[in-house]
């Protein structure tokens, strides 16, 4: 499936709304000034405010479960939007996918 290439500085939330930092490894990709991100980056979540009862189950990461089929950075499958992914709890339990609300617009990848 097709898809804008995603990168550092892309606007993604958890499901519950906190922030979600894309730490792309890889610098020697770029698109719009920020390094693409590809399927072994981390995603980060800060503040996440989701419980439940009786342990907090807040955001903490994300797994990219999938990338772009054809273009790689690298030799990994970089990352479009919609990707494949799930943010999870210290404990790994998944809470949904990500939410990508700007990224840049210029490059597709399938």
């Amino acid at each position: 499936m097709p898809g804008a290439v995603l990168h550092a500085g892309a606007t993604v939330t958890c499901p519950h709304g906190a922030p979600l930092t894309i730490v792309a490894a890889g610098p020697r990709v770029t698109v719009s000034g920020s390094t693409a991100a590809v399927v072994t980056d981390q995603g980060f979540v800060t503040g996440c405010p989701f419980t439940v009862p009786p342990k907090p189950q807040p955001c903490v990461s994300t797994k990219w479960l999938a990338g772009a089929a054809r273009v790689t950075a690298s030799g990994r499958p970089l990352l479009v939007n919609p990707a494949g992914a799930l943010c999870l709890s210290a404990e790994q339990i998944p809470a949904g996918p990500p939410i990508v609300s700007g990224t840049q617009t210029r490059v597709v990848a399938t």
